[in-house]
């Protein structure tokens, strides 16, 4: 990982790097993913290595992360404008999706808030159910979408919440 805040010669360094969240993939465990404070980093080799990510839709920026439980070429990630603007890209509210390991990204709005939006998700505001197909998603301003179709489309459950730091499937 790089820390782009950081000297040049200390970039790399691991002790300061600032991971918002990162996440492994219960079938391929050598397999993360990190929404760091400068974007997107990948490991393929159990965190030997990073590879950046430098383009995905909107932003590369974010605090939420989900990986698919059995496919570690892909995860979801909601895009904000920097950390100076914890706010969606030019208003709009969307969810990106990579199924190719970082290469491409799908960007999904449907049934999510049109612009102008300002809706945030935090590091734990977004999981994936154990099948890979169910999504939900708590915001910093109290809504709360499922998707049951990998992010394709969403469903608004509440909008009338407190802000939601954290949601998670649990396993029956």
């Amino acid at each position: 990982m790089r820390a782009a805040y950081m000297p040049p010669e200390r970039a790399h360094e691991p002790v300061i790097q600032d991971p918002h969240r990162l996440v492994q993939c219960p079938s391929h465990p050598e397999s993360l993913w990190v929404q760091h404070h400068n974007g997107i980093s990948r490991s393929t080799d159990g965190s030997e290595s990073w590879q950046e990510i430098s383009e995905a839709g909107p932003s590369t920026f974010g605090f939420a992360v989900a990986v698919h439980p059995a496919d570690p070429q892909t995860a979801w990630f909601v895009p904000a404008v920097s950390d100076e603007r914890r706010i969606p890209v030019d208003g709009r509210f969307v969810v990106t999706r990579t199924r190719d390991g970082g290469h491409t990204f799908d960007v999904l709005d449907d049934g999510l808030p049109q612009t102008p939006s300002y809706h945030l998700v935090y590091r734990h505001g977004l999981d994936v159910d154990e099948t890979g197909s169910v999504l939900a998603m708590g915001s910093t301003t109290g809504s709360f979408w499922i998707s049951e179709n990998q992010g394709d489309s969403w469903t608004c459950i509440s909008n009338d919440l407190p802000p939601i730091y954290a949601v998670r499937f649990v396993a029956g």
